[in-house]
């Protein structure tokens, strides 16, 4: 049985590559999807798509609505979600999804380094499970088909 993930957080470094490798290597069933992760296609998409728009706001308008679109097709074909927490980037993004996993009663798996426990502790809460590392969240998912 093959398993769809989508891997929701920052899109700037490469932990969505770590699993996946991770997950090939161990021959895992595992097929990945996330959000966009071309960070200026993901900005530019709505006036790629609609055309020019006319301030910056609604440019960030139009391309939340297709990016929102691609998320909500994405994450309910899914049958988990990772949500990934770093130290470095806001992460806006990745507690929308996050909330949206819990929401549509999809098992998550939050990654949130020890010192984001206190803020994201009610987040935590709500998740299937929290772990620290990529590592951790590797393990889960091979303990699920073990």
């Amino acid at each position: 049985m093959e398993f769809i993930i989508y891997l929701a957080g920052e899109i700037h470094t490469n932990w969505r590559d770590k699993i996946k490798e991770e997950a090939s290597r161990r021959n895992l069933p595992f097929r990945f999807v996330g959000p966009m992760e071309k960070h200026d296609l993901s900005d530019d998409i709505g006036e790629n798509i609609l055309g020019e728009q006319p301030n910056a706001i609604f440019k960030d308008q139009a391309a939340s609505d297709i990016n929102n679109f691609r998320t909500s097709v994405l994450m309910n074909k899914a049958d988990i979600v990772i949500a990934l927490f770093g130290e470095k980037y806001k992460q806006w993004n990745t507690a929308m999804d996050a909330s949206t996993a819990i929401s549509s009663n999809k098992p998550l798996i939050l990654i949130r380094p020890e010192q984001l426990h206190h803020p994201l502790k009610e987040l935590s809460n709500k998740a299937n499970v929290t772990v620290e590392d990529v590592q951790q969240a590797i393990d889960v998912l091979s303990y699920l088909v073990e």
